[in-house]
């Protein structure tokens, strides 16, 4: 069984994962934060409606902020079809 804290994801998003009750990631998110969190890549990820997309690409662009930098770091153009729409 995958867990959060396998995933490579820093003690502050674990901790707010566990606050909102979250025991074991997706399987979208089990694909797809270890792949973002070693590599700079842009993705495309495809599953249902709830499954925990927006945090699987979430998560890993806001663990790699500098919050020291005043330099965009991050862009999201359209993160889920349920946001833009």
């Amino acid at each position: 069984m995958t867990t959060f804290q396998s995933l490579g994801l820093g003690d502050v998003f674990l901790q707010a994962i566990a606050d909102l009750g979250f025991q074991q990631p997706s399987e979208v998110q089990q694909k797809t934060i270890p792949l973002l969190l070693q590599q700079e890549t842009d993705i495309v990820s495809l599953a249902q409606t709830g499954t925990g997309k927006t945090a699987a690409f979430g998560f890993p662009m806001l663990q790699k902020i500098n919050v020291e930098s005043r330099t965009t770091q991050g862009l999201i153009l359209s993160p889920t079809r349920e946001l833009c729409l």
